[in-house]
């Protein structure tokens, strides 16, 4: 961890709806008046797209259940020597997942593979990383002490799963038995490095439908903001002016001293409010040992 040059993280699995909160964070940047390096988390996979696949296929055959969830198919150790890197001096390297045509154009590049490394330019105010592993623990690795602020977004798990399968099915063209054998060839990673991660988070926002989710796998429709509740858990509950909140989010309440649960519609308002002090803090130190 680094007062010098903090290091944000957002992690959660995949269809969690971390681009919310990314989102959120991005409207803080831009008021904050803050420089940050976006640091993806795509980018510390092991395997570009074509190399995955063949992994996977070696994996069946030798009783293995390869996913990118797992240390197997990352480069944790790349990732903790960044946040510790960029901690100690502000610089470190990073690179990009190119995941569609678009993304892949500029760099004249094929989807599915790795731009070059490439350094951090000089003078950003903080690193921000948004993927699976930024509180990951595996083995000797521990990305989460290099971060400062480390924020879980997790669904309900049937929630997770529907927004998956209707994001992979409608966004990157499979279908939905195939996302479906995705999701339970991911299990036991999922379990091991994934979940792990929330225990350990400063704050985690979880969305709870307030409809029937029992079978994910028939599901029509993600259900909508204002059909779910969003339960925001603090890790110190003293950190937080909970009368604050209630008063500015109508309709919230406290489920236990640590908690709060807030309507669905008001969870993006609900994490700049949360969040925005907690950057402002951040600076405040780091521009105060310049």
């Amino acid at each position: 961890m680094s007062e010098r040059h903090p290091i944000i993280a957002i992690t959660g699995s995949s269809g969690a709806g971390t681009s919310t909160v990314k989102t959120a964070m991005e409207h803080i940047f831009h008021r904050e008046h803050i420089n940050p390096v976006i640091v993806e988390g795509d980018s510390f996979h092991r395997y570009n797209r074509m190399e995955i696949k063949q992994a996977i296929q070696e994996g069946e055959k030798q009783g293995r259940n390869l996913s990118h969830f797992g240390p197997e198919a990352n480069i944790f150790d790349k990732l903790e020597d960044l946040f510790q890197t960029y901690g100690e001096s502000g610089r470190g390297e990073i690179r990009l997942y190119l995941h569609n045509e678009e993304e892949a154009e500029p760099y004249n590049q094929e989807p599915g593979t790795f731009t070059e490394w490439t350094p951090i330019p000089e003078a950003t105010d903080l690193l921000f990383y948004e993927g699976l592993h930024g509180g990951v623990v595996a083995g000797d690795i521990d990305v989460a002490a290099q971060v400062d602020l480390l924020i879980g977004v997790v669904p309900v798990v049937n929630l997770e799963w529907i927004q998956k399968i209707h994001r992979d099915t409608a966004e990157r063209g499979y279908a939905a038995a195939q996302v479906t054998d995705t999701i339970l060839r991911r299990m036991y990673d999922y379990v091991h490095f994934i979940t792990p991660q929330f225990s350990r988070t400063d704050i985690n926002f979880q969305r709870v439908p307030l409809v029937d989710t029992s079978n994910p796998f028939i599901a029509r429709d993600i259900p909508t903001p204002d059909e779910s509740a969003a339960v925001i858990r603090f890790r110190e509950h003293g950190s937080q002016n909970f009368p604050y909140l209630l008063q500015m989010l109508q309709g919230s309440y406290m489920s236990r001293p640590n908690s709060i649960v807030v309507p669905g519609g008001k969870m993006g308002l609900a994490m700049e409010l949360i969040l925005t002090p907690r950057v402002q803090e951040l600076m405040e130190i780091k521009n105060s040992l310049k």
